[in-house]
Formats: C-alpha cells, structure tokens, sequence
C-alpha cells in the first residue's frame, strides 16, 4: 500500500514537473506568432525594411521558445501511456482523438509553414511568405485548441458512453467531446492570455532596450505593437476567464468552493477578495474557514451565475448533499456518502457483468448492464474511502486563484500604461521608472500563467476524470521507484533546457541591441 501511494504521488509529481516546465514556453510561442505575423502584416503594407527587421528579430526569439516546447510537449504526451495506462486504456478512444487531430492537422501545419517562414525571405513572394507566417500563428493555435478539448474533456466528460464489453469508454458524439462549453472556453482563455504574456515580454524586452539606450525607435515600435496585442489579451483572458467560473460552478462545484475556501454557502454569496486560510479545518467543524477576510458582497453569486441572488455551494453543502433556494429552504441533492455507495454498486456491476459475460448468461448480463447505466455517473467515487478525499488542497488553490487574480488586474493597468505611453505621453518612454516596471513585469506575468494552472488542475483533484477515475485508479502498474529516477532525470532535463533558452535569448538580444535590429539581414 505504501508502494502504491508513492507511486501515484510520484506520477502526479512528475505529471505536474512536465506540464509546468511545457506551459512556460506554450502561451510564449502562441503570442509571439500573432505578434510577429502582425509586425510582418504592417511589412508588407508599408514596404519599409525597418518593419522587417523587427519583424525578423521577434522571429528569431519565437524560433528559440518554439524548438524547446516541441520537446517538452512530446514527452508530456507520452506521459500518458508510461505513468497513466490505465487512464489510457478506460477512455484511450475518446482522448486519443483530439491528440491525433492535433498530431496529424496542426503540428504538420506549422511544420510546414514554419520552414517558409524561417527560410523563405526572398526565396518566395512577400505575399506568400506573410500568408506562411499567418499560418504558423494559426496552427500554434489550432494545436492548443486540441490540446485543450483533451483536458476541458477530462474535466468535463461528455459525448461518451462506457461499454462494459469493452470495459472502456466510447466516443459517441465527437461533436459534444469538442465543443461543450469548459473546452471553448479554455481554449480560448489559453490562448489570449498567451497574447498577453507574449505582449508583456515584448514590451519587457523593449523596455530594456530603451534602458540600454539601444535601437529606440524599434523598441518604441515594437512596444506599441506588444502593448495592443497584451492589452486585447488580458481583455479577452478576464471575459473568458469569467465564462470559465461559470462553467466550473455549472460542472465542477467542489472546484469552485476551494477556490474560495467556501465551506457552508448561501444565498448571495461574497467573493473572498483577501483573507488568509484556516488549514486546520475541516468538514462538518465549527472552525472559521476563513481569517481577515475582506470580501466583496453578492460577488461569487454574480461570478458563478450571474446573479447576485443565486446559491453557491460550498465544501460541507456538497458532500453532505445539501442545497438552500431563494426562500432559504433547504433541497436534498446527492450526498458524496450516497456517490460513494453508487459508484462502488456501478463496479460490483461491472464485475457481475464479465462473470456472466464469461458464463454466457445474456440475461445476467443485461440486468447487470443496467445497474451499471443507472450508476455511471458516479463510477469514480467508489475508488475513495471516504468523502473528504474528494476535496482538493484548499489552501493552494485559493491562494493560486488570488495571485492569478491580482496580477491579472495589475497587467491590465499596465498595458494602459504602456499604451499611454506610446500614444499620448511620449515622453515617459524616456523614463527608467516605465524601463523597470516593464522588466519586472516579465516574471510576473509568468508567475500569473503558472497560478492559473494550477487553480485548474489541482482544483479538480482527486480526478483525472472529474467523477469517473481518480488518480489512483489511473496510473501504470510499475514501481514508484521508476518513476522517481525519470522524475529527478526530467527536473535536470527540463531545467537544463529551461536555462538553455533563457541564456540564447538574453545573448541574442544583447548582441542584437549593439546591432541595428531595423537592418534586416
């Protein structure tokens, strides 16, 4: 048992190294795509060489981050069959899909076009060569949008039904798989806030530039151009950002009352705007959740429903199967003991229906199958012990909402600020003041990408499948021993790789601010 705890400790840890490290160059290499396509667009409208200069500058710095995620992304993936085979086996025909989409349609696509786009400068038609360039930023993002129908579907299991035959999921409605509504609106949550890291490292770099007294007008160009596309950016991640709340509290509640580290709610329910978490409590006590609290009043009503009047769940009214309504009455709903009880009746079924499977009793196995219809929804709650393992690390996921929260807000004024700069206030781009605000805001912004993946993962443990599988069911018969020596064989591989692209970067535009960047060659 011990082995066994370790091993799916180990699995998610190294789970977790590897789509952190693959997220750092992700949302980089989608903004930078759009931004270098625009800065290309403005090229090939002006016909002024500067334009391409800078437009081959920021190419060069997609190039380094964009070689570097392909690696980490290719072993995230096979990830799934090494540490996770039975997640792979109970719903292969479902996830599989949009991965082979991914694989077959968007990385062939920016292959291609990404040669073109690299090599192509005076070997093709300008036109031809813009058209590459829009298409290598199209299917950055056509690769994201598959990727995130795979996890929006993990959390939110539609277009599927199990057949016991089988002992597996099947596709039923591809349609439903790709475009319920937590996919579309991760997937293009993703994706703006990309622009918007991308957008803070332009103006970053161009901040620095201008510090350094190096290639100003560039930089000044390139900040305007970065600016714009960060401030759309962060406009579209925080609408997004709150069609998302409205999706977790539609289909993963729990989620929803850790990041609020709401454990009895009600009616018209405040939004934690500060506070500190009481990691002593639990279910069913009398301790305060929440100390210094400072809140905003109906404000998770308004973010979960839209409606400052609504009731929202919290920990204790979710596993002890009760909700209140408008009046203050209270409704029974389905307790965890209850999902517990009926997820463990749907797998006695399942076992049921291969002895009679195996028996040839079509009768048995017909009855069998219906017990197992009738309890699905459920299924992964009879792989818990109790109902409390279904509450996520509270603390990590309130704590990680409020910094991916705050920094959000702050990077929106500061594209306001950025944009004032280049637009009315011109003079502040002399400043060393604007110079380091745009600096430090490069691993804030970092900082913020990493928070919000983790309120979205960690928020819906214990589940690979929210209420179908939980992590223990899902991983690979091996010994935890192999996974601890790819874990630490991955940290130094991925931090090697990491440090290796931070120091390209930093020399390539160190060498490029003692050149003319404007110069294209």
């Amino acid at each position: 048992m011990n082995d066994f705890l370790s091993m799916v400790d180990w699995s998610r840890a190294q789970f977790a190294l590897t789509a952190m490290y693959h997220w750092l160059f992700v949302p980089l290499t989608i903004g930078l795509a759009l931004i270098v396509a625009v800065m290309e667009t403005i090229y090939y409208r002006t016909n002024q060489e500067r334009w391409k200069g800078i437009t081959k500058f920021w190419m060069t710095l997609f190039g380094i981050n964009f070689a570097i995620g392909v690696a980490t992304g290719i072993i995230l993936e096979f990830e799934f069959g090494t540490n996770w085979s039975n997640y792979s086996w109970f719903v292969g025909d479902i996830f599989g899909a949009p991965l082979a989409i991914e694989g077959i349609f968007a990385f062939f696509m920016e292959a291609t076009f990404v040669a073109v786009m690299f090599f192509g400068w005076n070997k093709v038609s300008k036109g031809f060569h813009l058209a590459s360039t829009w298409l290598v930023a199209l299917g950055v993002a056509l690769s994201a949008l598959w990727i995130l129908v795979a996890n929006a579907w993990m959390q939110n299991p539609v277009g599927m039904e199990f057949d016991p035959a089988q002992m597996r999921n099947v596709m039923d409605d591809f349609w439903a798989v790709a475009f319920n509504g937590v996919s579309m609106n991760k997937f293009f949550h993703a994706v703006t806030s990309g622009w918007c890291l991308a957008g803070t490292f332009v103006v970053g770099v161009s901040c620095w530039l201008l510090w350094r007294k190096s290639n100003v007008e560039a930089a000044r160009s390139s900040l305007k151009v970065g600016a714009w596309v960060g401030l759309l950016g962060i406009l579209f991640t925080m609408w997004t950002g709150d069609g998302s709340a409205v999706q977790v509290a539609k289909v993963q509640p729990m989620k929803l009352a850790a990041m609020e580290g709401l454990y009895d709610g009600k009616v018209g329910q405040e939004l934690v705007g500060f506070g500190l978490v009481n990691t002593d409590k639990r279910p069913g006590d009398d301790l305060q959740a929440i100390n210094y609290e400072i809140s905003i009043p109906y404000g998770l009503s308004i973010l979960a429903n839209h409606d400052p009047h609504s009731f929202v769940p919290g920990i204790n009214n979710l596993i002890y199967g009760y909700e209140l309504n408008a009046d203050g009455d209270t409704i029974k709903t389905t307790s965890y003991a209850d999902r517990i009880a009926m997820g463990r009746e749907a797998r006695q079924a399942l076992l049921d229906y291969d002895k009679a499977s195996k028996a040839g009793d079509e009768t048995a196995m017909s009855e069998a199958h219906s017990r197992i219809k009738e309890n699905f929804k459920f299924f992964g709650y009879g792989y818990l012990d109790k109902a409390e393992d279904a509450i996520p690390p509270v603390a990590l996921t309130f704590y990680s909402f409020r910094v991916m929260v705050m920094i959000g807000g702050y990077l929106l004024l500061f594209f306001l600020l950025a944009i004032a700069a280049t637009t009315w206030k011109n003079e502040w781009l002399e400043k060393s003041w604007l110079h380091w605000v745009g600096i430090i805001s490069i691993p804030l912004v970092w900082i913020c990408s990493q928070a919000g993946w983790i309120v979205a993962e960690v928020g819906r443990q214990p589940w690979v499948i929210q209420d179908l599988m939980p992590t223990n069911a899902a991983i690979s018969d091996i010994s935890s021993s192999s996974v601890q020596i790819t874990f630490w064989m991955f940290a130094v591989l991925f931090t090697c790789l990491l440090a290796a692209e931070i120091s390209i970067m930093l020399r390539y535009i160190s060498r490029s601010s003692k050149s003319n960047i404007e110069q294209a060659h």
